[in-house]
């Protein structure tokens, strides 16, 4: 009983944290509010929730990065892997070294392996809070898409990273050779396992499909379970559960692409995800701010092995690390830029120019989320011989810290560094509407005549111009795919007979588009972000008309 009360207060605090944000005079970011009520609600009320580490990993990751990787748009992730591996991989590498020796320099008490851990675990983008700070103000599409995509692996490699740093610290032996090798295989085989099990359940699932029909519900519960499973497998073979979970959203979306599914499925399951993201992200940072009380306890005991007798000095701590986290990506981003430019250049390729500000900007929005927090919360409590860990509540009060600076920073900083700031048009956005819709047109033309053809056909005692006039109304309607007028001046028989066939003749024609633009997918001649929109405004045509 306390589970399922625990469990309703905090879907209660996720939609009193929405009504906060919107009915308060100066906007702030959702996560903020939703992690000052967590804090109120453990400080004040004594209701908090101890964060479990496994099970917040195992209960809430697994969806979210699913539907991140199912959502984002992958030509995208093609066309700047180079620059999401740079600062996915290469990032991660110079924060965990750069950032390690830095914090072993500034508090020498703590050992050199906590601070790489640290360090390591500081290190992944939450792009959540992001794209919740973000919300009210434009960022180019290609920015958010570098952000996310680096965001969706990071996790990962900052995981491994912390991972190793915490065996060097507890075991005394580090090993490159091994820690590569494991590397590999967690990342690898976290990918393979995670699309092969989708791709394997899809083409499953198409086949009963086929033979049986498609059942809405199941096909929904079907999509939530997913995450879980690759997940579940992954993790139980000794590879990353997250990156399972982010190629199995992305096999989900090449998969979607084929348009087996129905429109109704396709709508309701849009709902039942965009309801499921907003919950589960409210809950982590719900979550968070539940934590920081007891953080906040043990900041006694973090000064006295920090060596000082001012608190204070933790806060300079956790603000230096900020810093150098800032300090450290605006260098590895214009660092990047400059040697893909050069590239670019080499290859005779047009180069954008990019300024610093919005260089700063990127850099700004390495925002660190709930992942740190529950990655510093497995640190070990003693180390092979029984001796506790040492630094270990020092480390998770300064991640907690770094959380909440990097939130409130880009909160503050990023509407003003973006506000204003000149956009490049999204011509290639418009370039792509226009193909699909086109294509979409003259398919549905052809679906309409052949719907016309086959329907004079069926019925060889009726009038054929009546199918001729319904079809050159729906045909002159064809580029919005609105519902056309009919004539008042006949009887109501043939009013009747005419709605009938026109309802059937734009039904083929908007299965027609849809078809088309699932192919133009395909092709890659339009990106799946807009045909995922496109096929939306379809699905939506097609249900009134059902």
């Amino acid at each position: 009983m306390d589970a399922i009360t625990v469990s309703l207060a905090m879907l209660i605090a996720v939609m009193v944290s929405g009504m906060i944000s919107r009915a308060l005079p100066v906007p702030l970011p959702l996560p903020l509010v939703q992690i000052a009520l967590g804090a109120v609600i453990a400080g004040v009320f004594d209701r908090g929730v101890e964060l479990e580490p496994e099970f917040f990993f195992f209960l809430f990751l697994p969806p979210l990065l699913f539907l991140d990787g199912w959502r984002i748009p992958k030509e995208g992730l093609l066309r700047d892997r180079v620059t999401i591996l740079e600062l996915a991989l290469g990032l991660v590498i110079v924060t965990v070294v750069g950032l390690g020796f830095m914090i072993h320099w500034m508090i020498p008490t703590l050992p050199l392996p906590v601070a790489f851990a640290l360090a390591a675990i500081v290190s992944p983008t939450d792009p959540v809070a992001v794209s919740a700070i973000t919300q009210r103000v434009p960022v180019p599409k290609r920015i958010m898409h570098i952000l996310e995509g680096e965001s969706l692996l990071n996790d990962a490699s900052g995981l491994v990273a912390f991972r190793f740093a915490v065996a060097a610290a507890v075991t005394g032996v580090f090993s490159v050779t091994s820690a590569t090798l494991s590397f590999l295989w967690v990342a690898l085989g976290g990918i393979a396992l995670g699309a092969g099990l989708t791709w394997s359940i899809t083409f499953a699932k198409g086949l009963f499909s086929q033979r049986f029909g498609e059942e809405p519900g199941s096909q929904i519960l079907l999509s939530l379970l997913i995450p879980f499973g690759a997940y579940a497998l992954a993790e139980h073979l000794g590879a990353s559960g997250i990156l399972a979970a982010v190629a199995a959203g992305i096999t989900m979306s090449y998969a979607e692409l084929s348009g087996r599914a129905l429109a109704s499925t396709r709508m309701q399951r849009s709902a039942v995800w965009n309801t499921v993201q907003f919950t589960l992200n409210g809950i982590i940072f719900v979550l968070l701010g539940e934590q920081l009380p007891d953080i906040l306890d043990g900041a006694v005991r973090v000064v006295q092995e920090a060596g000082h007798l001012n608190p204070w000095w933790l806060v300079v701590y956790a603000l230096a690390i900020n810093v150098a986290l800032a300090v450290l990506r605006f260098t590895w981003v214009w660092l990047s830029l400059r040697v893909s430019q050069w590239l670019a250049r080499r290859r005779g390729e047009p180069v954008p120019e990019t300024s610093l500000r919005m260089i700063g900007a990127i850099s700004l929005a390495g925002v660190r989320g709930a992942i740190t927090l529950a990655g510093v919360l497995t640190l070990p409590l003693v180390l092979n011989d029984g001796s506790p860990l040492p630094g270990r509540d020092l480390a998770i009060f300064l991640a907690a810290m770094v959380i909440i600076i990097s939130l409130i920073a880009a909160s503050v900083g990023l509407p003003r560094m973006l506000k204003g700031l000149e956009l490049p048009p999204e011509t290639e956005h418009h370039r792509q509407e226009d193909l699909a819709n086109e294509a979409a047109r003259q398919a549905a033309v052809k679906a309409v005549e052949a719907s016309l053809h086959e329907l004079t056909r069926r019925n060889p005692n009726d009038d054929p111009q009546l199918y001729t006039d319904v079809a050159g109304r729906v045909m002159e309607g064809l580029q919005q795919l609105a519902t056309g007028g009919i004539a008042q001046d006949v009887d109501a028989e043939r009013v009747q007979r005419q709605r009938h066939i026109e309802r059937q003749m734009r039904l083929a024609a908007l299965a027609a588009s849809r078809d088309e633009f699932f192919k133009l997918a395909r092709r890659r001649r339009i990106s799946d972000e807009l045909a995922r929109e496109l096929v939306r405004r379809v699905d939506l045509q097609e249900a009134r008309l059902l």
